[in-house]
């Protein structure tokens, strides 16, 4: 029993003190239950806390529900950081998107949030032993912490679970049983050995560790926002009015069960109730298209949704086709503070949001984050994200080998060096085999624009879905110039240029026979006149505006173009 905190039922209202293994409201039996803290004296003190203690999840032990945290199980979870965005923004017209990076957590996870409240418990209330079901993440955090603390671990997994987290999971010494079966079914067979053999079982979304230990990336989130942008600015009426944090305006995460975001936003929830900050982010929730029972329910407008029996989806991880209370208490928080949304993604969608994000930011990430990063896409498309707006993104999880699926065909190049037995030098052979692989071999592309981040823009939406030989002109005079030494393949040309604009270098290449036939994307912010459409009408292929196409648009023209 923790004295800090005390036990509410979302069911009946009884308050009451707290066991971790005693998972039922005495009064009336509902396992559905929340933490509440003393917030009024915390809004106060905690903050004079805060300065002196590390960046980790236990900086906020007092809203958590550990009496004594034990430095000793620590592997340094939480903390992670808060990454701006920049290429990605600048390819949507959203430039204040930023990505909590989990994939910095011990077991590059966001689950180690979970693990760690949920151990911490365990070991402070004796207890030995455990059973979690999985679809790969949850099992490998709880197994390091299990590990740590000297508390056995069984691990339920169905079979679709990659078989380098089965085995990552093994290796921390956790029984691992696969089940030939979905996620659900792996839960009851998990339910039913922990009934039998009387062993605490991980249950979830039910559990107040579990949601307390997700929490946290609310209070890091907000702490970090401010740290980059301040806090909101006093009212000039009265300046001793006013929050001490800046909450963002929007919070993404892709989910399986929901238990991740129920937990966020009671985070938001809390700080909303000491002050700390005048809003609760609203709520993006995306679910994968072949698995989304949440999706369907929010837009038939049902509190309670319908359960996928057999998913859809080679994202294995997210496909958890029963969701069953979480939900219903998603949509209420959601309804009842800021709002959001819950939207679904492809599969296709989440890969080639992996692949963009790799590309452009340099972040590798677990198919099941890349679909968080997919809604982002989709809802900035859709105009539901406004550019003005500041969004967070949770990166769940650090990419597990690459399979074949995420990556296709055609994603490494031979070179077979020669032998001894061959007749030419090891010099001739080497150059030889390197030529196979040579950039001069891709599709050449001239970026013509005088605004370098425009340059630098296309050059990684380019680069982040293609094998292209790039060329860069700062103004029209230096464009005529270049392509006529190059030769590329297509030019992207930008219109409003110093020295000789669009217009000027379309002329130049049209009368020299050597270039007349490169075809051309026009991309520009000019709003043109019908007499500036009808003078390109004819010399250039597709016309596109600054500001207003995404990188897939982008990259079907140019590829449309090079055949």
């Amino acid at each position: 029993m923790s004295a800090h905190f005390i036990a509410e039922c979302l069911d009946c209202g009884h308050k009451g003190p707290y066991l971790i293994n005693s998972i039922q409201c005495p009064q009336c039996g509902s396992a559905w239950r929340e933490a509440r803290y003393d917030t009024a004296t915390l809004a106060h003190s905690l903050p004079l806390l805060l300065p002196g203690r590390p960046f980790d999840i236990w900086r906020y032990r007092e809203l958590l529900p550990v009496r004594s945290p034990n430095p000793e199980l620590s592997l340094g979870e939480g903390g992670t950081p808060l990454i701006h965005a920049v290429n990605l923004g600048m390819m949507l017209g959203c430039p204040n998107i930023y990505i909590k990076d989990e994939r910095q957590g011990p077991t590059t996870s966001f689950k180690d949030r979970q693990a760690a409240v949920t151990i911490a418990a365990l070991k402070e209330a004796g207890i030995t032993e455990l059973v979690v079901a999985s679809t790969g993440n949850v099992s490998i955090a709880y197994s390091a912490y299990a590990a740590r603390a000297g508390i056995k671990c069984w691990a339920f997994l169905t079979s679709l679970v990659p078989a380098t987290k089965m085995r990552e999971v093994a290796l921390y010494g956790t029984q691992v049983i696969k089940v030939t079966g979905s996620y659900d079914q792996a839960k009851q067979v998990a339910a039913t050995f922990a009934k039998q053999r009387n062993i605490y079982l991980d249950i979830g979304a039910r559990s107040i560790p579990c949601i307390e230990g997700m929490k946290t990336i609310a209070y890091e989130v907000t702490e970090q926002m401010t740290a980059l942008v301040g806090p909101p600015p006093r009212s000039p009426e009265d300046p001793t009015q006013g929050t001490p944090y800046t909450a963002p305006d929007w919070y993404l995460q892709s989910v399986s069960g929901g238990m991740g975001p129920l937990g966020v936003i009671k985070g938001f929830t809390e700080m909303l109730d000491m002050h700390w900050i005048d809003r609760i982010p609203k709520f993006g929730v995306i679910q994968v298209e072949g698995c989304s029972p949440m999706v369907h329910a929010w837009r038939q407008n049902k509190e309670v949704a319908t359960p996928i029996q057999s998913p859809n989806t080679l994202i294995a991880t997210l496909a958890t086709g029963d969701p069953g209370r979480t939900y219903t208490l998603l949509r209420q928080k959601m309804l009842k503070n800021s709002g959001g949304i819950f939207e679904s993604v492809t599969d296709e969608e989440a890969f080639r949001a992996m692949h963009l994000l790799a590309k452009m930011e340099g972040i590798s990430m677990e198919p099941a984050a890349g679909v968080a990063f997919a809604g982002l896409i989709k809802l900035v498309r859709a105009g539901v994200i406004k550019p003005h707006e500041r969004v967070i993104v949770n990166c769940t999880g650090h990419t597990t080998p690459i399979e074949r699926n995420i990556l296709g065909e055609g994603w490494a190049r031979n070179v077979v060096l020669p032998t001894q037995a061959m007749e030419e030098s090891p010099e001739e052979g080497l150059l030889a085999a390197l030529s196979r692989v040579a950039v001069d071999r891709f599709p050449r592309i001239a970026i013509v624009d005088d605004n370098a981040d425009v340059r630098r823009l296309i050059r990684r939406i380019l680069q982040s879905q293609g094998n292209f030989t790039l060329f860069e002109a700062t103004n029209g005079r230096e464009a005529i110039e270049l392509v006529r030494r190059e030769m590329p393949n297509l030019i992207i040309l930008d219109l409003m240029m110093p020295e000789v604009d669009g217009f000027g270098v379309l002329d130049a290449l049209q009368n020299d026979p050597a270039t007349a036939e490169i075809p051309v994307i026009v991309v520009t912010a000019k709003e043109l006149t019908s007499a500036e459409k009808q003078r390109l009408k004819g010399h250039i292929q597709t016309l596109m505006q600054k500001g207003d196409f995404m990188s897939d648009e982008l990259l079907d023209e140019v590829r449309s173009l090079l055949g």
